[in-house]
């Protein structure tokens, strides 16, 4: 199996822009909007995704609900709640209005959010509160800020360390990402599928596994990599925007990286990287790899059939 020439293709992943690795992402906790009279009248943005309920409760009585293209939800509504689960009939990155009134006295009186499809999440909660805050509502709100902003830390520290750390195949086994055998490869042309609607096609692939030196709770992590060469079938450049991999039994790992040059032009062809750090026993089986674009309206593409050596 090539080694080096694999480990090559990783280097070039971590030149790419850190852009290219932020997908579009929920707000952590649960969203709180306190409304005062003066509350500005800009639309929250609260992330939803087919499949997925999210839930608002409010503590004033609701009068009316508006919600363009009801159709396309489930509504389950009472006095101070809201439960809404769409359907597979958006796209990602649409925006749906929302508008809420409360009974006559309230102030403000209503308010608007603007529900935009997520890929692959949905903020599963959201309180509306007239009233002020208690101060145990605001530690935990503070907590969770705390946390968020760790974690933030964190994962800039990570980048930072992947793009300024050493180069070549020193600055792998630094920084714990080459095992003893190195970085296998796998030829995936021929088992890897495009699903009936996806805008792209899988013109050829490869699959890599780096058996990394690193202990997540005990357990040895592997770094997986898939490169695809890629169709663009569509009217429209796409750009990757953020992937998951989807394994035998469901569970989902998010892409640490997704890497391309420059967006497909339609028509066009152009090598795609996705990358993922998993716990080593999961890493077996068949996969599939869902990819989403940064362009808005751009849906999931899905690729079944992903193996790694």
């Amino acid at each position: 199996m090539p080694v080096l020439s694999s480990a090559l293709l990783r280097l070039v992943w971590l030149a790419a822009p850190l852009e290219a690795f932020a997908p579009p992402a929920c707000e952590a906790g649960t969203p709180h909007l306190e409304l005062v009279e003066d509350t500005p009248g800009e639309a929250l943005a609260v992330c939803i995704h087919p499949g997925l309920s999210t839930n608002f409760f409010f503590d004033t009585k609701l009068t009316h609900v508006k919600l363009t293209g009801r159709e396309r939800f489930r509504v389950i509504a009472d006095e101070t709640g809201l439960t809404l689960m769409p359907t597979r009939a958006l796209a990602a990155g649409e925006r749906v209005p929302l508008t809420v009134s409360f009974q006559e006295g309230a102030a403000p009186a209503g308010v608007t959010f603007s529900l935009v499809v997520h890929p692959s999440e949905a903020a599963r909660q959201v309180e509306v509160t007239h009233r002020p805050r208690t101060l145990a509502s605001y530690r935990e709100g503070e907590q969770q800020a705390r946390e968020e902003a760790r974690r933030c830390r964190e994962e800039k520290a990570r980048l930072e360390e992947e793009r300024g750390g050493k180069g070549g195949l020193l600055g792998l086994l630094a920084q714990g990402w080459l095992g003893e055998d190195g970085i296998a490869s796998r030829d995936i042309t021929k088992s890897i599928t495009s699903r009936p609607g996806n805008t792209l096609t899988s013109m050829e692939a490869h699959s890599y596994r780096s058996d990394t030196t690193r202990l997540e709770d005990g357990r040895e992590v592997v770094r997986l990599a898939v490169r695809l060469r890629l169709k663009n079938h569509g009217s429209t450049p796409w750009t990757p925007g953020g992937a998951v991999l989807v394994g035998p039994k469901g569970e989902e790992w998010k892409a640490l990286g997704v890497w391309t040059q420059e967006p497909i032009a339609p028509g066009k062809e152009r090598g795609v990287g996705v990358e993922v750090e998993v716990p080593e026993e999961a890493a077996r089986g068949t996969f599939t790899l869902k990819v989403w674009g940064q362009e808005a309206g751009s849906g999931s593409e899905h690729f079944d059939g992903v193996i790694f050596p």
